[in-house]
């Protein structure tokens, strides 16, 4: 995720990185450029139609058509951002969460290798998680990996191991029915909070909505010329690169941060809040 001090302006009007979305829609807007500059060769110089043809009053339809692709626009945005936020939300809870959990154990737990495996198992969860959503395997992050198995469900695989270690200190007497109520809490959202982020994963917006917007935008932008080229001229090349500009750069916007989980400069910094949570329960326990 990239920082920055929201209150410049110059230094984000002059900035372009790898990310931004004119170099993505440069081909695109090169292409739309000579497509409207052929359309208005051929209707100034060559068929040389008046001013007060039918075909000029296309730019009626724009109007028209303009709002209703704007709030088009404004609900794709306005969808993909709630799941953002929503990816931040379940992100904090686990991070509040995984602090609870090892305050209540370092309250209830007497035995050094009890908390020991907790201060490492907890954390374990988090980077589990993270690596669950990238589609990543990677038990290089883990500390004191036990027996867990590619090919299955990490976060699920920890947890176990986490509510085995509870049932035998209850079954010790370590731990007694009251104590492992109260833990159980914060144990289950870690179990709800993986369901929920999986659920903002693994349910893309509907693919027949995404394609509308798309053939909607292309096609707007390649009607306009017909019925602006007569009020700007040659003009039209930059007004329809800039109008292709905006609509698109709206729906790459919304396609990169709906899936808050990956490693997108725009993604959740779940990397850091993974080492926070790591650096809590170590502090902690």
């Amino acid at each position: 995720m990239i920082n920055y001090n929201p209150k410049e302006w110059l230094p984000f009007i002059f900035r372009f990185t790898k990310e931004d979305t004119l170099r993505k829609l440069m081909p695109l807007m090169l292409s739309v450029g000579l497509y409207s500059g052929l359309v208005a060769y051929l209707e100034i110089e060559f068929m040389q139609l008046s001013k007060t043809s039918y075909i000029s009053n296309i730019g009626l339809m724009h109007s028209v058509l303009g709002f209703v692709i704007s709030l088009l626009l404004v609900f794709r945005t306005n969808t993909a951002y709630d799941r953002w936020w929503e990816g931040r939300k379940l992100w904090g809870q686990l991070t509040n969460n995984s602090r609870n959990f090892a305050i209540k154990l370092h309250s209830f737990i007497k035995q050094e290798e009890d908390i020991h495996f907790f201060r490492l198992m907890i954390p374990n969860y988090a980077f589990a998680l993270k690596n669950h959503l990238r589609e990543n395997e990677n038990f290089t992050e883990l500390d004191a990996v036990l027996d867990l198995k590619r090919n299955h469900h990490l976060p699920n695989q920890i947890a176990t191991k986490i509510f085995k270690r509870l049932s035998d200190l209850q079954a010790q007497n370590k731990l007694s029915a009251e104590q492992l109520w109260l833990v159980n809490e914060e144990f289950k959202s870690l179990t709800d909070i993986c369901g929920a982020c999986e659920r903002i994963k693994n349910t893309p917006i509907p693919f027949t909505y995404s394609v509308f917007i798309k053939k909607f935008i292309f096609l707007y932008v390649l009607t306009l010329p017909f019925g602006w080229v007569y009020s700007l001229g040659y003009f039209i090349i930059p007004v329809i690169m800039f109008i292709l500009y905006a609509f698109a750069s709206l729906e790459l916007i919304a396609e990169e941060i709906e899936n808050p989980f990956g490693t997108d400069p725009d993604d959740l910094p779940i990397d850091q809040m993974c080492h926070n949570i790591r650096k809590h329960v170590s502090e902690v326990l």
